[in-house]
């Protein structure tokens, strides 16, 4: 291999170009992982305001919503007014000639109306093409738009998140969006495979309902096994007990002593080997029968020492725990700094979640910053923008 065929480990798309019609958060999140994994990543962007998520705040950060810079840092910004022909039409040429995949999650049907839909593949057979749609691509809700927190309650996960009695609650972090962009990247890099092979790209189709219904697999297989519905429960497994946060003298810890060997070790470290001796609650299976009696059990030992204390105590012995950290925790523990997760922009202006992906020891890093409104127009419409 030559030397100007070399690919960095930790940019394996390098000379991949990715057209992404996307806002919000589902396809801005997929583009950047391909952005981050070395594509060159055009965000098309409608004038005026851009992308909604730029205005998604309080709060701001270095001229938009924290959101937006959150999502689409490593990308360039095309604005281009999909009601102006002459703009419409380069758009459409960028699509046929310089494309090698597009990630879209517009409105249902409109990248059809303007002519930038699977379809452009007639002109560009090798151009793999992902749609990131609400309910997917057929069905009696195919026209329907949608939205993380729609989709965490239509797909069935706020059904089994939260605690029993009490209203249910979404996800804190928007999983079916960020889920049904990573879906999208898997469909993308396979269809790139394929394409490797055969020459030929390909439509590739995920959305939010199908994320949503995958995060809940295990959940649906516990109901076909049982006929029981599978409901809240907070933070414990409904497999195993104990297993759960447990509050501390000063703070939350979560212990998840996953088999009767660990429950074992757990009854000792808590000063009550007795536990792990009587057959009420030896065994697992036995465990889960009386959950509600085992968690007030180690709830009441835990309640004595300090959540450090339990940590230091239960990793001494092998019992798998995990004190509760906050957001400025993560961030300045030593072993986010040991990875480095968090990434600054060339100009030091932000600092950024990296990508959870290395090659080689090597993290993909962030070579641009999230793109200000329009800053790579001339990329898709030339200098001459008229």
């Amino acid at each position: 291999m030559t030397d100007e065929h070399k690919i960095d480990a930790a940019r394996p798309l390098d000379g991949i170009t990715v057209v992404e019609m996307g806002h919000s958060v589902a396809a801005p999140f997929g583009g950047q992982i391909l952005a981050d994994l070395g594509a060159r990543v055009v965000k098309i962007e409608k004038p005026g305001a851009g992308d909604d998520a730029r205005t998604w705040g309080p709060p701001f950060w270095h001229g938009a919503a924290t959101v937006f810079q959150s999502l689409n840092r490593n990308k360039i910004s095309a604005v281009v007014d999909m009601k102006d022909e002459v703009q419409l039409g380069k758009l459409r040429h960028f699509l046929e000639t310089e494309t090698d995949v597009v990630i879209q999650n517009m409105r249902p049907g409109l990248v059809d109306r303007y002519g930038i839909g699977a379809g452009v593949r007639e002109r560009n057979p090798r151009l793999i093409y992902c749609n990131l749609g609400a309910f997917g691509a057929k069905g009696p809700y195919v026209e329907r738009p949608g939205y993380d927190p729609l989709m965490q309650a239509f797909g069935g996960i706020m059904s089994i998140t939260g605690e029993e009695g009490r209203p249910p609650v979404r996800v804190g972090p928007p999983l079916v969006d960020m889920g049904s962009g990573m879906w999208s990247v898997i469909g993308i890099l396979a269809a790139l495979r394929r394409r490797e092979i055969t020459g030929e790209g390909c439509e590739v189709d995920t959305s939010l309902y199908e994320t949503a219904l995958s995060w809940v697999s295990s959940h649906t297989a516990m109901y076909l096994a049982t006929g029981d519905i599978p409901g809240r429960i907070g933070s414990e497994n409904p497999t195993l007990a104990p297993y759960k946060v447990f509050e501390a003298s000063d703070h939350y810890v979560l212990i998840a002593a996953g088999n009767d060997n660990l429950f074992r070790r757990l009854s000792e470290a808590l000063g009550h080997r007795e536990w792990a001796e009587d057959e009420r609650y030896a065994t697992n299976p036995e465990r889960v029968k009386r959950r509600a009696e085992v968690n007030a059990m180690v709830q009441a030992a835990v309640a004595t020492k300090t959540r450090d204390e339990w940590v230091a105590i239960l990793e001494k012995v092998g019992v798998p725990c995990a004190p509760l950290q906050s957001v400025d925790e993560i961030i300045d523990h030593p072993q986010t700094e040991a990875l480095g997760m968090m990434q600054n922009t060339p100009d030091g202006a932000m600092r950024l979640m990296g990508l959870p992906i290395s090659f080689d020891g090597e993290r993909p890093e962030t070579r641009l910053g999230p793109p200000t409104l329009g800053n790579g127009s001339d990329v898709v419409l030339g200098d001459d923008e008229d």
